[in-house]
C-alpha cells in the first residue's frame, strides 16, 4: 500500500511540471533610483562638433586676431591646426577651433594634478609686485580720459575710456604688433600688441592706425588716434587677455 500511495505521489509531480514550465518569473530592476545613464559622444558626434568648429581665413586677418575672436589663446589654436611660428595663415585656410581627438569616442579631459603650493615668506612681498608690473610688463594707461560705463558686447572685457576725436592713442606696453585692421566685428579699427607668449593688449575704436603688423613698439608709443564707437562717441576700447582670456585692466595700470 505504501509502495502503491508513493507511486501515485510521484505521478502528481511529474504531471505538475508542464504546468509551471510556462510560468516566467519576475525581473526585477538592478538600477538604482539614483543612477543615471552616461550619454555617449560617437566618433559621428564628435566629427559634426568639428565642423561647425572652424573659421575660413578672410583676408586681412592673423592667426591672433582668430583667436581674439573666439577667446582662445593663439599658441592652442597654433597647435591644433600644426602652424608653426611666425604663425603664417592665408586666405582661405581652414582654421579648426577645438582640438581633433584620435579616439573614437570623447573622453573626458586629463586631471591635471596640482602641484603643492609654497607659502611666499613675508620678506618676499616687495614693491615688485605692484600693479603696475606683471610678468615682466611695465603697464602704463594708453590714453588719457574719463572712464567710461558701456553695455556694449565687448564691455564686459575690458574697459573704455572717453576723451576727444584724434587724440593720441600709445601703446600700454612694449611688445609686438600682431594685428592692425578692422576684420573683428565691434572693435573697429583694432591693434592688438604681443607683449610675450602670455599677454595680449588691444586698442579699439581707432581713427588711424600708424603701426603695422610686425612692427616692435616701446611702452608709451604712439601707435593710433582715438576714434568714435558705434553711437558715435568718442572712446578707445581697451582690453589685456592672459593666455587668450580677458583679465581686468584696472588690476593692471597705474592707479592715477
Amino acid at each position: 500500500m505504501k509502495k502503491f500511495s508513493g507511486a501515485c505521489l510521484l505521478l502528481v509531480l511529474l504531471g505538475a511540471i508542464p504546468a509551471c514550465s510556462n510560468v516566467k518569473a519576475p525581473v526585477t530592476a538592478r538600477q538604482g533610483p539614483d543612477r543615471q545613464e552616461v550619454p555617449v559622444i560617437t566618433s559621428d558626434t564628435a566629427r559634426q562638433a568639428s565642423d561647425s568648429a572652424r573659421h575660413t581665413v578672410s583676408k586681412g586677418e592673423t592667426l591672433y586676431s582668430i583667436a581674439w575672436r573666439y577667446g582662445h589663446d593663439y599658441k592652442s589654436l597654433a597647435a591644433w591646426n600644426r602652424i608653426k611660428p611666425p604663425f603664417t595663415i592665408y586666405p582661405g585656410q581652414v582654421i579648426k577651433l577645438i582640438p581633433v581627438r584620435k579616439s573614437r569616442a570623447l573622453q573626458p579631459p586629463p586631471v591635471e594634478k596640482k602641484q603643492p603650493v609654497k607659502p611666499d615668506r613675508p620678506a618676499a612681498l616687495t614693491r615688485e609686485t605692484t600693479p603696475t608690473t606683471t610678468a615682466g610688463i611695465r603697464w602704463q594707461w594708453p590714453a588719457r580720459g574719463k572712464l567710461l560705463k558701456s553695455s556694449t558686447p565687448t564691455a564686459k572685457k575690458g574697459i573704455s575710456i572717453g576723451g576727444r576725436t584724434g587724440q593720441k592713442i600709445v601703446a600700454a606696453a612694449t611688445g609686438t604688433v600682431v594685428y592692425s585692421g578692422s576684420g573683428l566685428r565691434g572693435y573697429g579699427n583694432l591693434i592688438i600688441i604681443k607683449h610675450n607668449e602670455t599677454y595680449l593688449s588691444a586698442y579699439a575704436h581707432n581713427r588711424d592706425l600708424i603701426v603695422r603688423e610686425g612692427e616692435t613698439v616701446k611702452g608709451g608709443q604712439q601707435i593710433s588716434t582715438m576714434g568714435v564707437d558705434g553711437k558715435g562717441a568718442p572712446v578707445l576700447h581697451f582690453e589685456i587677455r592672459k593666455n587668450g582670456q580677458p583679465v581686468d585692466p584696472l588690476g593692471q595700470l597705474p592707479r592715477t
